[in-house]
């Protein structure tokens, strides 16, 4: 007796579509808000203040970050939700405070930082002035464990993205953190007077 199986093959076959189409639409649309985004970065450059992306937008770019070595050049968002996420890195802290904090996902516009070594140079250019830094560490920390410290006196750039980047699933525990401290301070004193315990609060339990 034969058992038809020509339903069950073809929601599998859909299904399959589904999911391909769905890894495939998030690094496009990573890219595709980059270029929605370098428009209206660029508009704001010419005098627009509230310039968005696209109409219905309720953010805007606030700034530029890159680092030369990597050929990595991202827009940053204004406000860091998930929905922002999606288009580009976010600022967690405001960009003209001289402690700055961006945060992107691991497998779209902050991938490259898996090849993120120390002494890399470091630009943020927030409109009005850039700002040059170069990596002074890295961490691996568990977020359920330890949390940013600000320091709003502190001139500092950090980057936390999830890790690891291959992980399978997303939204795991922990995270890369990369403090990059100004490329000035860095040539008088290679022993940066900052250091990880004031990156970063004490280990909890």
């Amino acid at each position: 007796m034969r058992v038809r199986h020509r339903p069950l093959a073809a929601a599998m076959i859909a299904a399959a579509f589904f999911f391909t189409l769905q890894a495939a639409w998030i690094p496009a649309k990573a890219a595709l808000g980059q270029v929605l985004l370098e428009r209206a970065w660029q508009a704001r450059l010419a005098g627009v203040d509230d310039a968005r992306p696209w109409p219905w937008a309720d953010t805007t770019p606030v700034g530029v970050l890159e680092i030369p070595r990597l050929e990595l050049r991202q827009l940053v968002l204004e406000g860091a939700s998930g929905r922002n996420l999606a288009w580009g890195p976010a600022a967690l802290t405001a960009m003209h405070e001289r402690d700055v904090i961006l945060s992107a996902h691991r497998d779209t516009h902050f991938a490259g930082l898996r090849d993120l070594k120390t002494g890399d140079r470091i630009t943020l250019n927030d409109g009005t002035r850039r700002r040059a830094y170069r990596v002074a560490w890295m961490d691996i920390v568990d977020s359920r464990r330890q949390e940013l410290v600000i320091r709003p006196g502190r001139e500092r750039l950090t980057l936390v993205t999830c890790y690891p980047f291959d992980a399978p699933t997303a939204g795991g525990p922990l995270r890369l953190v990369v403090t990059a401290l100004p490329e000035t301070e860095l040539a008088v004193s290679p022993e940066a007077s900052d250091s990880h315990s004031a990156t970063l609060s004490s280990t909890t339990l």
